[in-house]
């Protein structure tokens, strides 16, 4: 057995990358577009909802979606991910289809008879009967939901991935003007909610009319439906087990405290868009670039694809952590209101499981076909959280409960850490965790993060003390704040243009192409 170097690894693999990489953005580059469009429309919902809602009502707005989330994560069972696999595989479209929508409504349809039904249960265990009086619309809204998941991912499937992007955005701004046009007005939680209903029986007609009404062929193989629930259902049990896992300190918050107190919980546990949004792409693209490395017999510099990968995963995503960790209670008041300036400390404690996300350990290992480490680190994650989270919770207050969240995510990390290194390895060479991390690139990312981060934070605290009594509350609440933004913003961008980060739409391609430009061809 042979150790393969780092340096070499990176080298060999570079170019194949690059190439790969160009491809793969440009196909995805509508829907990595729309993410980003969508990421800025999911953020003003619940920066308009907290300002305009009396603070109980919004803890009450916030465990009902709580709930439906749940639920309508876990119901699917995975059918609607299994036309990623089926659908380039088959020729009866029309029949997975119909079948995969079919299968969504009922279970889609039990989710929300047991909502309906659980009602007066969960209300209590939760400790808010305010939860009761929308127990009819969290069961529509809930049911149609899951029935209608599969709606952007046809499209996807079969290539068409502008109209899924367009749909995409169509649905949030809906979505957002479904919740925020009621609650601006003062119609209240109850007309937003059968806004919500409206918006996702919308969605489910959509999805009728788009994979069924308008393609052809027979609706029903039976034999094709024993194959998808073979491939779902393990993915579903996974997701069974990973999502109340996720949740359940917030359950546990729900349960301990009021919905007012829930409030400022939800807003302290509030997760970054822009995490996501460079995260996912760059996991699908480092899962297809492993499969063609496999398949090309050079297994190994799969490596390389990885160390890349948490190389451009640090430089996007470190220096805007750093940063907001640095201006929490500023940026807290600001987005949300001095109602929640409490949530600015719980805030910053969630903020140490962010930088996790630079590390692509659950696509790599679904590349490799081990997506049990997977399962068993959400099992591990389960155990750990929810006693450490009700004991957090009786000690601590809602610090215990989110500093078990951030425990949990930590360990389950390193679990799937240790399994990677395998998973790239051949019988004749091993791959070794420091083959993984591009260190000193690492370290001088996060360098680059602690000076960007205390250059804003200094800017803030400058602009703070300029003299702005004369100016309305929202320029003297908004201006310091986005002074330092702006500061952060000009020192961010031009880490990004030096280092040739790969960003999403017309900018990413443009550094792609001079990235490429400048790589030299390995023999």
């Amino acid at each position: 057995m042979v150790s393969l170097g780092a340096s070499a690894v990176r080298r060999r693999a570079e170019v194949f990358v690059l190439s790969q990489g160009r491809s793969l953005m440009g196909r995805a580059g509508p829907l990595i577009a729309a993410r980003l469009i969508s990421a800025v429309v999911s953020l003003s919902i619940p920066l308009v909802l907290a300002r305009t809602m009396a603070i109980a009502e919004y803890g009450t707005y916030k465990q009902l979606f709580l709930l439906s989330v749940t639920i309508s994560a876990v119901v699917p069972l995975g059918m609607s991910q299994s036309l990623y696999f089926f659908i380039p595989r088959t020729t009866e479209r029309r029949a997975c289809f119909t079948q995969t929508l079919l299968f969504l409504v009922l279970v889609g349809s039990l989710g929300g008879l047991a909502l309906y039904l659980c009602g007066s249960w969960i209300a209590s265990a939760l400790t808010n009967p305010g939860l009761l009086e929308h127990r009819l619309e969290l069961a529509l809204y809930t049911g149609l939901l899951v029935a209608s998941y599969p709606l952007e991912i046809s499209m996807t499937t079969q290539g068409l991935t502008r109209r899924a992007a367009v749909t995409y955005l169509a649905s949030d701004f809906f979505k957002a003007a479904a919740l925020v046009i009621p609650s601006a007005t003062g119609l209240g939680l109850h007309w937003m909610m059968w806004g919500m209903v409206t918006w996702a029986a919308l969605r489910l007609l959509a999805s009728w009319v788009s994979m069924v009404a308008s393609t052809r062929g027979p609706l029903w193989d039976r034999g094709l439906l024993r194959q998808q629930l073979a491939y779902a259902l393990p993915f579903g049990a996974a997701i069974a087990v990973a999502i109340p896992q996720q949740y359940a300190h917030q359950f546990i918050v729900a349960h301990a405290v009021g919905p007012a107190l829930f409030a400022v919980y939800a807003v302290a546990v509030f997760e970054l868009p822009f995490v996501d949004l460079f995260y996912t792409p760059t996991g699908e693209v480092l899962m297809v670039q492993l499969g063609e490395l496999e398949a090309a017999g050079r297994r190994t510099e799969g490596a390389g694809a990885f160390r890349d990968a948490v190389d451009r995963l640090g430089i996007l995503l470190l220096p805007p952590i750093f940063f907001i960790w640095a201006v929490a209670p500023a940026f807290i008041t600001t987005m949300f209101g001095d109602r929640f300036a409490s949530a600015s400390s719980i805030f910053r404690l969630c903020l140490f499981a962010m930088p996790l996300a630079i590390l692509p350990i659950d696509a790599t290992l679904r590349a490799r076909g081990e997506t049990r480490h997977i399962l068993i680190s959400y099992v591990l994650k389960a155990l750990v959280t929810i006693p450490l989270a009700w004991i957090g919770v009786a000690r601590f207050g809602l610090a215990g409960a989110a500093g078990s969240y951030v425990i949990a995510e930590f360990l389950g990390r390193a679990f799937l850490a240790w399994k990677v290194p395998a998973s790239l390895s051949t019988a004749d060479t091993r791959i070794h965790g420091r083959d993984l991390i591009p260190g000193k690139h690492l370290l001088r990312t996060v360098g680059a993060a602690v000076v960007l981060a205390l250059a804003g934070a200094g800017t803030l605290r400058l602009a703070l003390g300029i003299d702005l009594v004369a100016s309305a509350p929202l320029v003297r609440r908004v201006l310091p704040l986005g002074l330092a933004g702006a500061v952060f913003g000009a020192g961010y961008l031009s880490l990004l243009a030096v280092t040739h980060a790969q960003l999403p739409g017309f900018l990413g391609a443009i550094l792609a192409r001079r990235r490429a430009r400048r790589a030299v061809p390995v023999a």
